[in-house]
């Protein structure tokens, strides 16, 4: 049983058929050459083939060094004498466009001929128009800044260590899932993801993070993102309101979005989202769910108090609303032990529950999971088959086999004890370097810190400072609803070594942009800082 309300619509789960592939058309290197020379013409058929030949190279489909099919094989292909086709290639050699080698191969020229105005400009243009013909979404979503350059040091965000991921054990496993269910695995399979994974699953979520959840109750998703997605796109219906932390993750912002949805910043205070906020809201609109991190808030990383867990929940059964529990690195908590979820003390079939293990093992690994009442997942799995069909199912049983034997539990103990110490390191760095500039407590958890910053300081310009210093972090006005600046950073501790971290703070000390340098001081018996396990 479930409280709030699914959409009308279902769409309804379907078989889908395998449909070969196939060409007889020449390979070119691996791909198909095709000519179009159907209409009628009283042009010679070899300069019609020549002349398309050409086009192909004009507009960049053919770049030079390209190799060309042999005469007999094109000819055989196109249906034409082999004369006719060595005709048109002596064409196209006279004038420059192709060339032949010793070898006796036949290849795009490296230096083409001077073209006239009509062309594109020749091979360095591709054959893609560079404008489209219709109209587009008068403004497109926001996305990730391009990676910084090669040496930066990247505090931004929060993504684990990759180099610490146990990557000869993942190859073993997947070699050994290919070698022995090969077949089966890279087969149309289950939407629901590989029932030993969710098995495993539901074991780790049912002693770790106290959710009674069985295999059938969840969907193995393509990282947290495509499972926020696919609960976007099942419950949301244009115009339904969405109430979303006012400080907080973007990309899920942009799937409701996408979804129709309209959205409801709630702010935040130390205790995490205030649902009085949310009962105002309530009083206004009718509100279809509620997206949060109460674990971790991303990015602030504020724990979502005991009291008002206990005031969501009742206010989400008394709305008949959906809580979106987006539980994104519960793993890491340094400080006793780690409050449970929402969706363990939920008897009303509220939460929707999403977690990945992406943070876990590393982020190209997509794997997320979606834990909700099988109602609907009913209703999530005619979606999934209709935009995503499946997962990565041989990835699948290759973690399936590491949760099994123990390998991702003692990788995320080793984690633990490692991040912690460098959650330690980067709150002594900034107390060390920018004390004055920067006031920051140890979060009880999560792989980042949360800063704030002095007045005096022009977080943005020193954020494109520090780009061009080596250094990477995170403004917290880019976290921001509304697009406001926000006085304070975001950290990420987790992926560099302690000497790293010093190094990056090192760089953010150079470039803070102040009217005064910030004084350094020393650091004995730090007050507040964590005691390691």
């Amino acid at each position: 049983m479930f409280l709030f309300m699914l959409p009308a619509w279902s769409i309804q789960q379907a078989q889908f058929p395998q449909i070969p592939w196939t060409s007889r058309l020449p390979s070119m290197k691996g791909w198909n050459l095709t000519l179009d020379l159907h209409a009628p013409s009283p042009t010679p058929l070899f300069v019609r083939i020549a002349r398309a030949l050409e086009e192909d190279i004009r507009r960049g489909r053919l770049p030079p060094g390209a190799a060309l099919p042999g005469s007999r094989t094109l000819a055989e292909s196109l249906g034409v004498h082999r004369n006719t086709v060595l005709a048109a290639y002596r064409e196209l050699e006279t004038q420059g466009w192709i060339s032949t080698s010793a070898a006796r191969a036949t290849y795009v020229s490296p230096t083409l001929p001077d073209v006239p105005a009509r062309s594109t400009a020749g091979a360095s243009r591709t054959a893609m128009p560079t404008q489209v013909g219709f109209s587009l979404p008068s403004t497109p979503l926001s996305r990730e800044q391009p990676d910084p350059p090669r040496g930066t040091l990247v505090l931004a965000g929060g993504a684990p260590d990759i180099r610490l991921l146990p990557a000869s054990l993942l190859a073993r496993a997947y070699r050994r899932a290919l070698k022995l269910h090969g077949k089966h695995l890279l087969h149309y399979g289950d939407a629901r993801g590989l029932q030993r994974l969710r098995a495993a699953l539901a074991g780790m979520l049912s002693s770790l993070r106290g959710l009674a959840v069985r295999a059938d109750d969840l969907i193995v998703t393509r990282g947290s993102q495509g499972a926020v997605d696919l609960v976007a796109r099942t419950l949301v219906t244009p115009g339904d309101t969405v109430a979303v932390e006012a400080i907080g993750y973007r990309p899920a912002w942009h799937a409701f979005q996408l979804a129709g949805a309209r959205l409801a910043p709630i702010p935040l205070d130390g205790e995490g989202l205030r649902v009085e906020a949310l009962e105002a809201l309530a009083q206004r609109t009718p509100v279809r769910a509620v997206y949060l991190t109460p674990h971790h808030q991303y990015p602030t990383t504020v724990t979502l108090s005991p009291a008002r867990r206990l005031a969501l929940l009742a206010w989400a059964r008394t709305h008949r609303v959906a809580l979106i529990e987006d539980d994104y690195d519960h793993e890491f908590h340094y400080e006793g032990r780690p409050i449970l979820p929402l969706a363990s003390a939920d008897r009303d079939g509220l939460v929707l529950y999403v977690g990945t293990l992406s943070k876990v093992l590393a982020p190209a690994l997509r794997l997320g999971f979606l834990a909700a009442p099988r109602p609907f997942l009913e209703h999530a799995l005619g979606v999934r088959e209709a935009v995503d069909r499946q997962g990565d199912t041989a990835l699948e049983a290759a973690v399936a086999e590491l949760l099994e034997e123990g390998e991702v539990r003692r990788h995320v103990r080793k984690m633990h004890g490692i991040y912690h110490g460098r959650r330690d390191a980067l709150v002594e760095a900034v107390e060390r370097e920018l004390a004055g500039a920067l006031t920051v407590s140890p979060p009880a958890g999560g792989m980042a810190l949360w800063a704030h910053c002095a007045p005096d300081v022009d977080v943005g310009a020193w954020v494109r400072a520090g780009r061009e210093a080596g250094v990477a972090f995170t403004a917290g006005g880019d976290y921001s609803f509304d697009g406001r600046p926000v006085p304070a950073v975001r950290l990420g501790f987790a992926c560099l070594e302690e000497s790293e971290l010093a190094e990056a703070v090192r760089r953010m000390a150079r470039t803070l942009p102040r009217t005064a340098r910030v004084p350094k001081r020393e650091i004995s018996g730090r007050t507040g800082k964590a005691t390691r396990p």
